[in-house]
């Protein structure tokens, strides 16, 4: 290349690379601390910090109450089935509600964290839990509760069920 068509650096473009490197650096590490503060899969609107029992109000409190009360009652699961299947099933949203599968057709909607339909929900309720199909704890549970009935644990359910 010629020289008079080099392309000439000046003097602050190295300080500038330097600000904008150490910036991009700063930037992702706190995006992920800013995530990490904000991301909840309890509603956003004014909740207890903690349930009835003293568990965080999120989906780690409500899965860790549903497996003490899952022990009390000898229903088989393990954390990491109970998430896996309520990430798949609702993105970790108590309120979601499935409008458009066989089971909405037919009048029955998939509701909760592992979207269970009312007639499941009635037939697996466990005692001690809310008869609100749409409290974390209870769907969890009577989802544990059908699960371990039919597959022999939330483990073993990786699709719809």
């Amino acid at each position: 290349m010629p020289a008079a068509a080099q392309h000439r650096r000046t003097r602050n473009s190295r300080l500038v690379r330097t600000l904008v490197a150490a910036g991009t650096g700063a930037a992702v590490l706190v995006l992920p601390l800013i995530g990490a503060t904000t991301a909840s899969a309890a509603p956003s609107s004014a909740t207890a910090a903690t349930t009835p029992a003293g568990y965080p109000n999120n989906l780690d409190g409500w899965i860790r109450e549903s497996l003490a009360i899952m022990a009390e009652k000898k229903i088989p699961g393990t954390y990491n089935g109970i998430y896996r299947n309520v990430i798949r099933e609702s993105s970790g949203n108590p309120a979601a509600i499935n409008l458009w599968d066989s089971n909405a057709a037919k009048g029955i909607p998939s509701k909760g964290l592992l979207q269970v339909i009312d007639p499941t929900f009635n037939a697996y309720h466990v005692a001690g839990t809310s008869f609100d199909i749409y409290d974390p704890v209870a769907n969890i549970t009577a989802a544990c509760n059908y699960a371990a009935a039919r597959y022999g644990s939330i483990d073993n359910v990786f699709g719809a069920y």
